[in-house]
């Protein structure tokens, strides 16, 4: 638990020197736990959440950065891969794909990366993955 708070307070540090290099992420940490963090970040240009804001909660595991952080969307969004009722997040490096090289900063980018670029194979949100594929469908079938 010690090598987790160390790191998240380098995370804490590193967020607090560079607040202006990201201006689409706001992270901020729990002042009572430092286990507990949200952040808040734009919806991507060119997209259907540019101009949104949403927040996140991350809760992170005392084996971190060995267990990656369990992230969740706080602000309701229409997304294949974000549960509509929960805000779980279907990310492969939340899961299977982790690696302690990903700090919380690094994982925000991640998530809006997915808000540009829905996996529709491996959804969460049924009916959003439906509605994709079907817009995607329609897109390479309308003459230009």
């Amino acid at each position: 638990m010690q090598a987790s708070r160390a790191r998240l307070f380098k995370e804490y540090k590193e967020v607090q020197r560079e607040k202006s290099a990201d201006p689409d992420i706001q992270l901020i940490c729990d002042d009572s736990n430092i286990f507990k963090w949200t952040a808040v970040i734009k919806g991507p240009s060119e997209t259907p959440f540019e101009g949104g804001v949403f927040q996140l909660a991350f809760s992170i595991p005392e084996q971190y950065p060995l267990l990656p952080p369990q992230v969740r969307f706080i602000t309701k969004i229409f997304h294949p891969n974000v549960h509509f009722k929960t805000g779980e997040i279907c990310l492969d490096i939340l899961k299977n794909a982790w690696s302690p090289a990903w700090t919380l900063q690094s994982v925000c980018r991640a998530i809006i990366a997915l808000m540009a670029h829905p996996e529709a194979d491996s959804p969460l949100n049924c009916d959003s993955a439906m509605s994709h594929e079907n817009v995607v469908a329609f897109m390479d079938s309308a003459p230009l």
